[in-house]
C-alpha cells in the first residue's frame, strides 16, 4: 500500500478562506480543546486522491494511539500505537503491519501529549472559511513527511475533518461524523505486534 494511501485516510479539498475572521477559533482554544480529548470515536469517511471513497470508524486514545477500521470491502486497517503506524492492507501483508515512525506522519501532531500549536513553527496556515477554522501544519525540517489541514467548528469547538497532503501534493481527506469522547476504548486496539500476533493465529 502507497504511504501517501494511510496518511491517513481523508477526502475532498479545503473551502478557500474567506474574509470573516471575527468568528475565527485562536490557536490556544484549538490546542485545548485537542488537550482535553482522552478517548474518542467516530465514524469517518475517506476519499482518496483518485476519488476513491472508503467508510469505517476511527478511535483515538491520547496520547499517541489512534485506528482506522475500515468497513468492507475496503481490507484495511491503520494503527498507531508505541511511537509507530502499522497498516494491514489485505491485498499485500495480511499478516505482517508495514511500519512507520509515527513522528513521521502529521497526524503526530494532534496525538502529541500536549498539544501547543501557538508555539510551533509548524503551523503554516490559520484561516477562517466562513463556516469553520482550518489550521494547516507541516515540519519545516521535513516537508517531505507531508502537511495536514485540520478543520474545526465552534459552538462547542469539534474536529469536523483533515486533509493529508504528501510531498507530491497528492491528498487525502477524512471526514468525521459524530466525534464521541469520553467513551471506553481498550489499550489492545492501539497493539501493532497484538494483532501481528492475532493474524498470524
Amino acid at each position: 500500500m502507497h504511504r501517501r494511501t494511510f496518511l491517513a485516510s481523508s477526502a475532498a479539498s479545503l473551502l478557500a478562506a474567506g474574509p470573516a475572521f471575527a468568528n475565527r477559533l485562536s490557536l490556544n482554544a484549538i490546542s485545548a480543546y485537542l488537550n482535553k480529548i482522552e478517548t474518542a470515536q467516530s465514524p469517518f469517511t475517506q476519499v482518496n486522491d483518485n476519488g476513491t471513497l472508503a467508510t469505517g470508524t476511527l478511535y483515538i486514545r491520547r496520547p499517541g494511539r489512534m485506528r482506522f477500521e475500515y468497513d468492507p470491502p475496503t481490507d484495511l486497517l491503520v494503527m498507531a500505537g508505541a511511537g509507530q503506524v502499522g497498516i494491514f492492507d489485505g491485498k499485500s501483508n495480511v499478516g505482517t503491519a508495514e511500519r512507520y515512525p509515527l513522528s513521521r506522519t502529521p497526524l503526530n501532531l494532534i496525538l502529541e501529549r500536549n498539544v501547543d500549536l501557538a508555539r510551533r513553527n509548524m503551523v503554516v496556515g490559520h484561516e477562517f472559511d466562513g463556516t469553520a477554522t482550518i489550521v494547516t501544519a507541516q515540519d519545516p525540517a521535513h516537508p517531505e513527511y507531508g502537511s495536514i489541514a485540520l478543520k474545526f467548528t465552534e459552538g462547542p469547538v469539534e474536529l469536523r475533518q483533515w486533509v493529508i497532503r504528501d510531498a507530491q501534493g497528492a491528498t487525502t481527506t477524512v471526514i468525521l461524523g459524530h466525534l464521541a469522547q469520553g467513551v471506553p476504548i481498550p489499550a489492545r486496539l492501539f497493539d501493532i505486534n497484538r494483532e501481528e500476533k492475532n493474524r498470524k493465529g
